[in-house]
């Protein structure tokens, strides 16, 4: 039996579990994602317990063909030919098999941990280490409790270095990683306030990180970070580098920027030495002196090391999804390609409904640690389980394999000149692309042959904050209560299907859209979930009802219209939600109505009431806490009567963004998620590291001009400088969103990390800047806004909220939407 599988029974005496085998099975994949299989007939599952009970998905994993499962309990799941492990906690016997697997394996391992830069010096040093050994490491940023066993268990007899980067959120945790990893080498990288909010103070928080190197031979750092930390230096020898003290191995004294590279001399074993780096923002440059000591630490020389490091390539550890040509849309992953990330990848793509189409072009996979005959086996069937429509394969690997590949429509060519000859013959059209490659093999060039031209000025979106967002809010509801997330006015300005294709993977309950167009957009798009539409109009019932949408009823009018469509078209019990007006007075039905509407509900078979519904007009704001609990004693007094009258229970929701955090009492069996899923909510903490803003806004600098004292710009002369200096005019203006109220000093924008204010009127596609004393040039980026320059001060600038700023983004905005 190959040493990277195991049989159910071996395992089961691993990690000391009780239950028994009714069938045996060979395990070579773990699963902790029912969403995520991958040869399920090798797979073992583990019921995880975090925000959502990974027991509650067992049934799901079984039916995409899984028969091995590590739970808590399971004689009750009751599925025949089920072997079920049951340990104290999976999550527990998931990392004791992955410290099992690796104490079997003799190689070199690196273990990686800091606060930021992790995972660029892991994929950096892959770059630099790879030509000489076979390199295992994590896929993407796979460094937590979960990820870290997940990316050991891919080591294999072939692998002659591990690299593996650790990262935690709080105390006791460190230990548990480094049990699975056993690194022999430490690289501990920058330390900065990255989760200080889950240690006691920043000491306790560098002392459980270099828990990770307490049985490591060699430990490589920073001399600056640990000075006064030597005691707690477990490891037996350590390398050290510096820009500041002498005494350390590696020190850098000389610092020079030469054509947008970063030119370095130090001092090494006494000698003077260099270093050429081809990047020149600051954490990338610490990130590559980390990796220039590395090497000098494992014995490369200092001219190898300098060779090697001046041909760094720009590491992208996120998919980047954007709008392509003939109504297509692109993935791009170009930047590495191998088995690990390339399925991650692909669960991406099948994430995506909005084509039924699905599109692959692969490049050959290198540094795989297996037999090219095994390893294109293993992706012709991982390609084939993901049900992929169209294959492009690119390589003469894959040219050489083509014969694995059994897909209704392949291509393959021997290089990417010859792909893109031949583009336009592969008639892409109404489709969702992947497009995933090695380096080498420079797909960058496909992606902007298939991607949508566009306005310069783009707007990225942050799927991982998306999500992180919305699992915040999930962990402030008790159990079984549902998840309503506000989709509409274009998700807040971030997009349609995009986001709410990210939803429904991850399973919230409902979707709500203000228009019925807005909602016949995301059935088209393939969005499956219940939809509420919030306005309602009788000129559109018949879409209302083909799409199956379902609308909020808030008059008597209303609801005289729809049952006359529905007594027409012949339809009963169709589901509506009802909106009370509990003191907004915008929509809903009035207390005094309840009853009249009672009587008409009592007689009606054409609609059945699936919500309950009204809206809290002040959550935010303590000031109005007795307004409040005055709307939510009206909300419960309006409910309990319509739920008598209709003889069953409804869904009852009152609470928005706000009242999900402040008025817990309030939750009922739904809550309704919205300007906080985009990261935005005044009643948490701009310092509550549970939310995170998901969107930037960025554009470039058009022209650069020297401008004299008294020197007027814009329209109306509406602008100058009190002295000598110059302007950059930037590509966003009032047409893309950018409002006027920002033109004349009022507005300010990232250039360079320097906050610079705008001179003149904002006109209709352009702005200008002050940028006096920068260094600033044409292609130059400008940052609208981000997480540093968050969206919340914008709107302070002109005196409005953020939803304005959010939903004023002009759609000739380019999205682009990244995950990792």
């Amino acid at each position: 039996m190959p040493n990277n599988t195991y049989t159910i029974s071996a395992i089961k005496k691993i990690i000391k579990a009780d239950g028994n085998i009714v069938e045996e099975y060979t395990i070579s994949a773990l699963f902790t994602d029912s969403r995520r299989i991958n040869n399920p007939a090798e797979g073992l599952f583990f019921a995880l317990s975090g925000r959502r009970n990974g027991h509650e998905f067992v049934a799901e994993a079984y039916a995409g063909g899984v028969r091995n499962f590590v739970v808590e309990h399971g004689p009750e799941f009751n599925l025949p030919g089920a072997n079920f492990l049951i340990v104290p906690d999976p999550l527990a016997a998931l990392q004791m098999l992955a410290a099992y697997h690796r104490s079997r394996f003799k190689l070199e391992v690196i273990g990686i941990t800091g606060s930021n830069g992790k995972t660029i010096v892991k994929e950096w040093l892959y770059q630099l280490l790879s030509a000489d050994k076979n390199i295992v490491r994590n896929p993407k940023s796979y460094n937590s409790q979960i990820g870290v066993p997940l990316s050991v268990w891919q080591i294999n007899d072939r692998n002659e270095l591990g690299i593996f980067e650790a990262g935690i959120s709080t105390i006791n945790e460190m230990n548990k990683l480094e049990a699975i990893i056993k690194p022999e080498i430490g690289v501990l990288t920058h330390i900065g306030p990255a989760h200080d909010e889950g240690f006691e103070s920043p000491r306790q928080k560098l002392l459980e990180k270099l828990g990770l190197f307490k049985n490591s031979r060699l430990l490589i750092h920073n001399y600056d970070q640990l000075l006064g930390y030597e005691k707690d230096i477990a490891a037996k020898e350590t390398f050290t580098w510096s820009r500041k003290f002498r005494e350390a191995d590696l020190y850098v004294f000389s610092e020079t920027v030469i054509s947008k590279n970063y030119y370095f001399r130090a001092r090494y074993q006494g000698k003077e030495i260099e270093c050429l780096v081809p990047f020149t923002d600051q954490a990338s440059v610490e990130n590559a002196i980390t990796c220039w000591a590395t090497m000098l630490a494992l014995g490369y020389s200092a001219v190898e090391a300098d060779k090697r490091i001046e041909r760094l390539a720009p590491v992208s550890m996120r998919l980047e999804l954007k709008n392509g040509v003939n109504n297509c849309s692109v993935i791009d992953d170009s930047y590495n390609s191998d088995l690990q990330s390339l399925e991650i990848a692909l669960n991406f793509l099948s994430q995506q409904n909005q084509h039924q189409k699905k599109t692959l072009i692969l490049s050959d996979i290198y540094q795989s640690g297996l037999q090219q005959d095994v390893l294109y086996k293993q992706v012709a069937e991982l390609i084939r389980a993901k049900k992929i429509d169209k294959f492009v394969g690119v390589g003469e690997a894959l040219l050489g394999h083509q014969q694995y590949f059994d897909i209704a429509q392949q291509h393959f060519y021997a290089d990417t000149a010859t792909l893109l000859q031949q583009l336009k013959a592969l008639n892409f059209k109404d489709e969702t692309i992947l497009i995933k490659g090695s380096r080498s093999f420079e797909f960058e060039q496909v992606s902007r042959a298939l991607a949508q031209k566009a306005h310069e000025t783009v707007m990225e979106i942050n799927l991982n904050s998306l999500l992180n967002n919305l699992n915040f809010y999930k962990s402030k509801l008790k159990p079984g209560v549902k998840v309503m997330a506000m989709v509409k006015a274009f998700s807040y300005g971030s997009g349609t299907f995009e986001v709410a294709n990210m939803l429904q993977y991850n399973k919230v309950d409902y979707l709500a859209v203000a228009y019925i167009d807005e909602g016949v957009a995301l059935r088209q798009a393939g969005i499956n979930l219940p939809i509420k539409v919030l306005n309602p109009e009788a000129s559109a019932f018949d879409k209302l009802t083909e799409y199956k949408l379902e609308p909020v009823i808030y008059s008597f009018g209303l609801l005289d219209d729809f049952v006359g469509y529905a007594s027409a078209q012949g339809i009963a019990g169709y589901p509506v939600h009802l909106k009370i007006d509990t003191g907004m007075h915008r929509l809903g039905f009035e207390n005094y109505e309840i009853e009249t509407l009672c009587d008409m509900l009592e007689v009606n078979r054409y609609v059945r009431v699936q919500s309950v519904f009204s809206h809290l007009v002040a959550s935010e704001s303590p000031e109005h806490d007795e307004f409040t609990k005055k709307q939510i004693r009206r909300f419960e007094k309006a409910f309990k009567e319509i739920e008598r009258t209709l003889g069953y229970k409804v869904i009852k929701h009152i609470c928005n963004t706000a009242g999900i955090i402040r008025w817990p009492s309030a939750h009922y069996d739904m809550v309704r998620l919205g300007i906080g899923l985009y990261g935005i909510d005044s009643s948490v903490s701009g310092a509550d590291a549970g939310l995170q803003p998901i969107a930037s806004l960025k554009t470039s600098v058009a022209q650069v001009k020297k401008i004299g004292k008294g020197d007027t710009i814009s329209y109306g002369r509406s602008g100058s400088l009190i002295k000598d200096g110059k302007i950059a005019t930037v590509r966003i203006g009032y047409a893309d969103g950018y409002l006027r109220a920002f033109g004349k000093g009022v507005g300010k924008m990232l250039v360079k990390g320097t906050l610079v204010p705008t001179v003149g009127n904002i006109t209709m596609d352009m702005c200008m800047l002050d940028v006096s004393g920068l260094d600033v040039h044409e292609g130059d980026e400008v940052i609208i806004f981000d997480e540093h320059q968050r969206i919340e001060e914008l709107a302070k600038q002109i005196g409005t909220i953020p939803y304005e700023i959010l939903t004023n983004i002009s759609q000739r905005v380019k999205r682009v939407y990244f995950y990792e």
